[in-house]
C-alpha cells in the first residue's frame, strides 16, 4: 500500500509539472479568421505584391516611348573666349559694327550671358522600344499571375497548418485517454501485485507504459506549440508564448470533392511562366531592332540677355533626327544572340514546368485513391482494436489475461486511433492539394 501511495504521488507530481509548464494563454480561432488575416499580413504575399508593383512601374516607365521629354534650364556664364563672347552677343542680339574690330574679336572684353532654354524631345518611331514595352507588359502580367498563384498557395499552406493544429489536438486527446487507461491499469496491477497475483516485472512494465504515454503527451503539447507558432508566422501575428486552439475539430470521416484530373488551360503559375517567356521573346526582338533606324523630333526655345533674369533676345530651333547604329563593336550582335538563347531557355522551362504539373496531377489523383483506401482500412482497424482491448480488459479483470497482453492491446488501440487521425489528415491534405493543382 505504501508503494502504491508513493506511485500515485509521483504520477500526480509529473502530471502537475507538465500541466504547469504548459499553462499558456489560449487564442481560439477558426480557418476563416486566419484566412482573413492572411491576405494583408503574410510575408510572401506582401513580397509578391511588391514584385508586381515593381513590374507595373517598369511598364509605366515605358510610356516614355510615346510621351515627350521636356526640360527647362537656366545657364549663366562669363567669358573672354573670343568665339564664346562673339556668339553670346550674337544670341543677345546686341552686336554692333565695333564688335567686328579685329582687335576686339581676338581679345574681347569679359562678356556675360544668361540663357533660359526649354527643350522638347518627342520620340516618333522607335521599333526596339516598342518591343521593350511589350516585354515590360508581359513581365507585369507574369508578376500579376504569380501574385495570384502565391495567394492560393499560401491559402493551401494555411489550411494544411490549421489541420496540423487540429490533428495535434486530436492526438493529444487520444493520448490523454490512453494515459487515463494506463493509470487504471497501473492501479489494477498494483492491487494484483499486493495480492501476489502478478510478478514485479508486470508491475514495472505497466509503470513504464504509463511513463511512455506521459512522454508522448508532452511531445503532443510541444507539437501544438509548434503548429501555433507556424500559423502565427503565416498570418504575421504576434502571439508570444500563447497557443492557438481551433474552434472546430478535425474531420473524423472523409468527404470526397468533385475534382477534375486534368491540367486547367490557364493555371496562374503556368500562365506566368509563359508570360515570362513572352517577355524574353520581346526582348530578343528588341535586340534585333537595334539595327533599325530611330526617328525622333526635337525643339528648343531659348532666351538670352547680358543681365540676370532678363530676356531681351529669343530664338527657337526645331528638327527631326533619323539615326541608327551600324556597328557597335559586335555588342548588338552578341546581345541579340544572348536574348534569343534566353527566350529559348524560358520557353523550355515553361514547357517543362507544364509537363511536371501534369505528372504531379496524375500522381496526386492516384494518391487520393490510396488515401481513401487507407482511411477505410484504419476505420476497420480501430474497430477491431477497440473490441480486442475490451475483451482483454474483461478477461484481465477475471484473471484470465496477462498484464503484457492487456498493455499490448491498449497500445495497439492507441496506434490505430492515431493512425486513423493521420489517414484522415493525409486524405484531406491530398484532396486540397489536388484541388490546388487543378484550379
Amino acid at each position: 500500500m505504501r508503494n502504491r501511495i508513493y506511485l500515485l504521488s509521483l504520477l500526480a507530481f509529473l502530471l502537475v509539472g507538465i500541466s504547469s509548464s504548459w499553462s499558456q494563454d489560449t487564442i481560439y480561432i477558426n480557418e476563416e479568421e486566419l484566412l482573413s488575416k492572411l491576405k494583408g499580413n503574410n510575408w510572401d504575399l506582401r513580397i509578391a505584391e511588391q514584385e508586381y508593383l515593381s513590374a507595373k512601374a517598369d511598364f509605366r516607365q515605358s510610356n516614355s516611348l510615346y510621351l515627350p521629354q521636356v526640360e527647362l534650364s537656366y545657364t549663366a556664364i562669363t567669358t573672354t573666349n573670343p568665339l564664346m563672347a562673339f556668339g553670346s552677343k550674337l544670341n543677345q542680339e546686341i552686336l554692333s559694327v565695333q564688335d567686328f574690330n579685329p582687335a576686339l574679336l581676338n581679345d574681347p572684353d569679359r562678356t556675360n550671358n544668361f540663357a533660359t532654354e526649354v527643350s522638347i524631345n518627342q520620340p516618333l518611331i522607335n521599333v526596339d522600344g516598342m518591343y521593350q514595352r511589350k516585354a515590360a507588359k508581359a513581365k507585369m502580367e507574369a508578376m500579376e499571375q504569380k501574385s495570384i498563384r502565391t495567394e492560393k498557395g499560401m491559402q493551401l499552406e494555411l489550411k494544411k497548418s490549421y489541420m496540423t493544429l487540429q490533428l495535434s489536438y486530436e492526438a493529444l486527446r487520444v493520448i490523454e485517454e490512453a494515459v487515463n487507461m494506463a493509470e487504471e491499469a497501473v492501479n489494477m496491477v498494483e492491487d494484483y501485485y499486493e495480492q501476489g497475483m502478478v510478478q514485479k516485472p508486470d508491475l514495472l512494465q505497466a509503470k513504464l507504459k504509463l511513463q511512455e504515454l506521459i512522454t508522448q503527451q508532452s511531445a503532443a503539447k510541444h507539437q501544438i506549440e509548434n503548429a501555433s507558432q507556424h500559423l502565427a508566422y503565416l498570418v504575421n501575428d504576434s502571439i508570444g508564448t500563447a497557443i492557438y486552439s481551433p474552434k472546430d475539430k478535425l474531420k473524423s470521416s472523409i468527404v470526397s470533392q468533385e475534382l477534375q484530373s486534368e491540367l486547367p488551360a490557364h493555371r496562374e503559375d503556368i500562365h506566368a511562366m509563359y508570360k515570362a517567356a513572352e517577355a524574353y521573346e520581346s526582348m530578343s526582338k528588341a535586340s534585333k531592332m537595334n539595327f533599325v533606324p530611330r526617328l525622333n523630333a526635337f525643339g528648343r526655345y531659348q532666351l538670352y540677355d547680358d543681365e540676370v533674369f532678363q530676356a531681351d533676345a529669343s530664338g527657337y530651333l526645331v528638327g527631326i533626327q533619323l539615326c541608327w547604329s551600324l556597328f557597335n563593336g559586335y555588342q548588338n550582335i552578341a546581345k541579340s544572340e544572348k536574348s534569343k538563347i534566353e527566350f529559348q531557355k524560358a520557353q523550355t522551362e515553361a514547357e517543362q514546368y507544364e509537363s511536371q504539373s501534369k505528372v504531379e496531377i496524375d500522381k496526386m489523383s492516384r494518391q487520393l485513391i490510396l488515401s481513401k483506401q487507407k482511411v477505410n482500412q484504419q476505420e476497420l482497424s480501430v474497430e477491431q482494436a477497440a473490441e480486442a482491448y475490451r475483451i482483454r480488459k474483461d478477461r484481465f479483470g477475471e484473471g484470465l489475461e496477462k498484464t503484457t497482453d492487456l498493455l499490448m492491446a491498449q497500445n495497439q488501440l492507441l496506434r490505430e486511433e492515431l493512425g486513423l487521425l493521420q489517414a484522415v489528415f493525409e486524405f484531406e491534405i491530398t484532396q486540397e492539394y489536388l484541388a490546388f493543382l487543378t484550379k
